[in-house]
């Protein structure tokens, strides 16, 4: 009696920590999400930043070359001015009477004569097509470039403030975590098949056995199962991701949910499990040396038998929420 009701105390405590872990689980897939959001709207505002200060100088450049187009206008009309006054000639004054009374009236053109008008004009234009012309073109494509920028700026800001744009950043982060996700998790399944199922088993076919087969298949129960799965899952998103950004990954889930079902028997004796583990080091103290011994490996990063054996449940969480998603 007093075993079991240590053993249920034992159950209740991991089930308080399964939980705890769970929320935390949760709280830390938010975080990594407000994360990368804020990393995504650092790169937009530097993006902008850059693109406001290149528009500056571009304005700042087509205003002093206004500014020299103008003060060349300028120079080239007061060089025309003394060329028309000099084809300019004094108006002819006639006197004439009529009955009794004298009228005065002029003749002629007061700027020159119609001749003298059209050369003066034709140099002008000359003057301005010949050496201007290239100017003036710069300028019109600097400010058609500068023009085209803007309306393309707008429409990108547009682009990004729409609903569709925020779907596409949700989905994008979406592949990129959960790619991240997997490679992480397979990398820790395969610490645990490789640094503690593959020697217990070993172990257990040796002379003098820490432990059985049994013990060794109740701890780890059907670790290698979900390890091939997630391997091959995780080969199909990285073979997609090299189609990016046209992605499709539909096909992937329907292939996985089904297999989810492994899970049910993992997380239906994880308990078990670790309840095994626990009467292995208590009884054996082969096991619990090995186990120690197993648990210094470098690969292992200083953590014990029974984190990797959580790993999987989390991983169901996750699971369960990219699929609400």
């Amino acid at each position: 009696m007093q075993l079991k009701h240590k053993r249920r105390e034992r159950c209740i405590c991991f089930n308080a920590n399964l939980l705890i872990d769970c929320s935390f689980n949760k709280l830390r897939l938010q975080k990594e999400e407000l994360e990368q959001k804020h990393l995504h709207l650092l790169q937009i505002v530097e993006s902008e930043k850059t693109a406001k200060w290149q528009y500056t100088q571009q304005c700042e450049e087509l205003m002093s070359e206004i500014k020299k187009l103008r003060a060349e206008l300028c120079a080239l009309k007061k060089e025309l001015r003394p060329v028309a006054s000099s084809y300019t000639r004094k108006p002819k004054v006639q006197r004439t009477m009529s009955q009794g009374t004298g009228s005065l009236y002029m003749s002629g053109s007061l700027y020159g004569s119609d001749e003298h008008d059209s050369v003066v004009t034709s140099f002008g234009l000359r003057n301005i097509t010949e050496a201007e012309v290239q100017k003036i073109k710069k300028v019109q494509s600097f400010l058609r470039g500068w023009l085209c920028r803007r309306r393309w700026k707008q429409i990108v800001e547009q682009y990004i403030k729409s609903p569709h744009a925020e779907s596409m950043r949700k989905r994008n982060s979406l592949v990129f975590q959960m790619v991240e996700t997997e490679e992480e998790y397979t990398e820790q399944m395969e610490i645990l098949v490789s640094c503690f199922l593959r020697p217990f088993k070993m172990a257990a076919s040796s002379k003098k056995p820490p432990c059985n087969h049994e013990d060794v298949n109740s701890i780890f129960l059907n670790s290698e199962t979900v390890l091939f799965l997630h391997q091959i899952f995780l080969k199909g998103l990285i073979s997609r991701m090299e189609n990016w950004p046209t992605l499709v990954l539909g096909d992937l889930f329907d292939m996985l949910l089904p297999m989810l079902s492994i899970y049910q028997e993992y997380v239906r004796n994880h308990h078990y499990s670790l309840q095994v583990l626990t009467e292995c080091k208590q009884l054996s103290p082969a096991f619990a040396a090995m186990l120690i011994r197993l648990e210094n490996k470098v690969a292992c990063g200083g953590r014990s038998l029974e984190t990797f054996l959580t790993y999987p449940m989390h991983q169901v969480c996750y699971i369960t929420f990219i699929f609400l998603m």
